[in-house]
């Protein structure tokens, strides 16, 4: 696995996403899936059964199978990256306000909008404004370097979790709070190709770029006077990764709302597992991302009668997969 991870990680997403598409609470078996897609192909009329199938495939499993996949994977290399920028192991998407300023932009569009395009688009914005916010106060102060920004961060989440608190207050509390609690702890449920389509691509080129820059993320990891040494612009090389992370996990609340400890779990596993070498950590967290992401939603949907929110499924799986991996490395980061 060592010597190939990527590819490890890819046959283990594949093995997924297969059983993804055949175990529900209406099982599908691999012969009617490919009949149906062979009469779709042909032309030829479905039976009532394999009409069934067939929407039941389009407009449900695959949508969500893909939404699961790209998710797990900006998240997963998102955390990656900013840990590799900032030196720090308990570094997430969350980090820089970006998960807090979704939050409310998509509490904001419930309450005052009520439309699901309205809660999309503001969550986007103000996930992205949040970091704007981070950034701002951190360029207001000259000295103090990735401290300063930490520091932002911090004050740009806890202005938008007041925030969007303020928006759980005003909400109607028969329509409009359960719906901004449900928001807030992730669902596929809304996973849709229209959703897909509009920010998907977004998230694999991320993905991509982000997968493709582990060489420039190894000499960052050394320190600005090593990888100044070697050639890199740190400040632009640091600004341009940290930008990118952010729009992809920007970009994940549109699809599934807040998704909690991808971004901060699977990269220590995927450490643990390969190493630090950023050149293969990299693709291998964004894979391995998808897969423990696509791996939680199969239990969720397998398990339970009802749609758990994503979220807590995330945090019940992730949480011991943390603590193992703290515990092997004696609490220290490799």
């Amino acid at each position: 696995m060592k010597k190939h991870p990527v590819a490890f990680f890819t046959v283990i997403l594949v093995i997924i996403a297969v059983i993804s598409l055949v175990v529900g609470r209406y099982p599908i078996t691999l012969g009617e899936i490919c009949s149906v897609f062979i009469v779709k192909i042909s032309g030829a009329e479905f039976t009532q059964k394999q009409d069934e199938i067939y929407f039941l495939l389009t407009e449900v499993r695959i949508p969500r199978i893909i939404s699961a996949i790209l998710v797990g994977a900006a998240l997963a290399i998102s955390g990656a990256v900013y840990q590799a920028m900032f030196l720090n192991p308990l570094v997430s998407p969350k980090f820089l306000g970006v998960l807090d300023g979704a939050s409310f932009g998509a509490a904001l569009g419930i309450v005052i909008f009520q439309s699901w395009f309205a809660i999309q688009f503001l969550s986007f914005t103000f996930a992205v404004a949040a970091v704007a916010v981070s950034i701002i106060l951190a360029g207001i102060f000259h000295r103090g370097g990735m401290m300063i920004l930490i520091l932002g961060g911090l004050i740009s989440s806890s202005l938008f979790i007041s925030l969007t608190s303020l928006m759980k207050y005003v909400a109607d509390p028969t329509n409009q709070l359960p719906e901004i609690v449900f928001w807030l702890l992730g669902t596929f449920a809304r996973s849709n190709m229209d959703t897909l389509l509009q920010v998907g691509f977004i998230m694999l080129i991320g993905t991509i770029i982000l997968g493709a820059s582990g060489k420039a993320a190894n000499a960052l990891s050394m320190g600005d006077d090593e990888a100044a040494s070697l050639g890199i612009n740190v400040k632009r090389t640091r600004l341009f990764m940290i930008a990118v992370a952010t729009l992809i996990s920007a970009s994940t609340v549109v699809i599934a709302g807040i998704v909690s400890w991808v971004g901060l779990v699977v990269p220590h596993i995927i450490r643990f597992l390969i190493g630090p070498d950023n050149r293969l950590l990299l693709p291998s967290a964004a894979v391995g991302g998808g897969a423990f992401m696509l791996f939680t939603y199969l239990l969720v949907r397998s398990v339970f009668t009802s749609e758990l929110p994503i979220s807590i499924a995330t945090s019940i799986v992730g949480i011991p997969l943390f603590i193992f991996s703290l515990y092997h490395n004696k609490g220290g980061w490799k």
